[in-house]
């Protein structure tokens, strides 16, 4: 839990009647959102400037790096082109898996750790 209490998403996520009603809602969301019409999984939109998302493209597996640069020089030439892929190449919603929040999950536990160990003192 953070310093801010339970997440809305935990929340969500225990309520299965709050759980049906949000769901649709998240998944059309994320559908308009249009960043897997351009082969992009979620997490390659993520803010790649900050320290502990840094960290964790350092972790990433050489496939999964090799994967991301794919889906990232794809979504760059659509751009320019000004067009979407074909149908058949958008990103599932069954494959549009979170591969880099482990990384930054770990990457802010350790974080928090140092800090910990950072400000101890002698007994």
């Amino acid at each position: 839990m953070s310093v801010l209490g339970p997440s809305f998403a935990s929340t969500v996520k225990s309520s299965r009647g709050l759980y049906r009603f949000v769901k649709p809602i998240a998944d059309r969301y994320a559908s308009l959102a249009g960043y897997r019409a351009h082969g992009l999984k979620y997490d390659d939109i993520l803010i790649e400037e900050t320290n502990t998302v840094q960290k964790a493209l350092g972790r990433l597996s050489e496939r999964e790096s090799y994967d991301r640069a794919f889906r990232l020089r794809t979504a760059s030439m659509c751009a320019i082109a000004h067009k979407e892929l074909p149908k058949d190449k958008w990103v599932p919603v069954s494959e549009d898996t979170r591969y880099l929040k482990p990384f930054v999950v770990e990457i802010e536990a350790e974080q928090a750790e140092r800090k910990q160990w950072d400000s101890a003192t002698k007994a």
